[in-house]
């Protein structure tokens, strides 16, 4: 049975009512986003083939009806954790809905296997969580130029080149404990020397010592001759 969600934050969607638990709607906390995915026909056809079809299939008052349904525009706070992508079609309705938070504030993507979102810009995000993600650079990171608390935990970023991206965002608090960078000698003199208004790195906020430019030392093989 289809019924109205009991939260109010949920008004806009439907509830399939599962037997045997007793959860309700204002008690989910990262719910998945899923389409119902592609019959076995369109998965023969495959490609090319299966867009058309599938685009044949839906028409424009109920492309339209289902903008209505979802509201994602109007989101200020979201949690799309955990949502196991194995399927190219989940990928793609995913970064469509991320596509459409243009006033989302709070995000948390954590555990999704994202590796770039550089084509996603969410222009009101302040803070973000993509924990436990596959991101190698901060170059494949979204757009987001009001951030000022980033989680960055658990990923593969190698090295700290495009960072300075985000020295003309008011970016107060960083996270990126378990990534390879976080080996590189003078790492906290680094970071903070690439972003000055951060006030927090890794949960430890700015030391005096973390305020002193980077240690740039050049050494040179001398021969003396006695």
């Amino acid at each position: 049975a289809f019924l109205k969600l009991p939260s109010e934050s949920f008004k806009y969607l439907g509830w399939c009512d599962i037997e045997e638990h007793d959860v309700r709607g204002n008690q989910l906390r990262c719910p998945r986003v899923r389409e119902a995915g592609p019959s076995e026909e369109e998965l023969f056809f495959g490609g090319e083939e299966y867009t058309l079809k599938k685009g044949k299939q839906v028409t424009d008052t109920e492309k339209w009806q289902k903008k209505l349904q979802e509201n994602w525009e109007n989101c200020a706070e979201l949690n799309l954790s955990f949502q196991d992508l194995g399927d190219l079609y989940q990928v793609e309705n995913f970064k469509r809905i991320l596509h459409r938070l243009i006033r989302v504030e709070k995000l948390w993507l954590v555990d999704n296997s994202l590796t770039d979102l550089s084509a996603i810009r969410l222009p009101r995000c302040r803070e973000l969580n993509v924990n436990k993600n596959h991101f190698r650079s901060f170059k494949h990171l979204p757009k987001i130029p009001q951030i000022q608390h980033l989680s960055l935990a658990e990923n593969n970023i190698m090295t700290l080149s495009g960072i300075s991206d985000f020295r003309h965002t008011p970016l107060e608090s960083l996270i990126l404990k378990r990534n390879p960078c976080e080996f590189q000698e003078r790492y906290r003199q680094l970071v903070f020397s690439s972003l000055p208004n951060l006030k927090m790195l890794d949960g430890i906020p700015k030391l005096p010592e973390d305020c002193s430019p980077p240690d740039i030392r050049c050494f040179f093989k001398v021969c003396t001759i006695l």
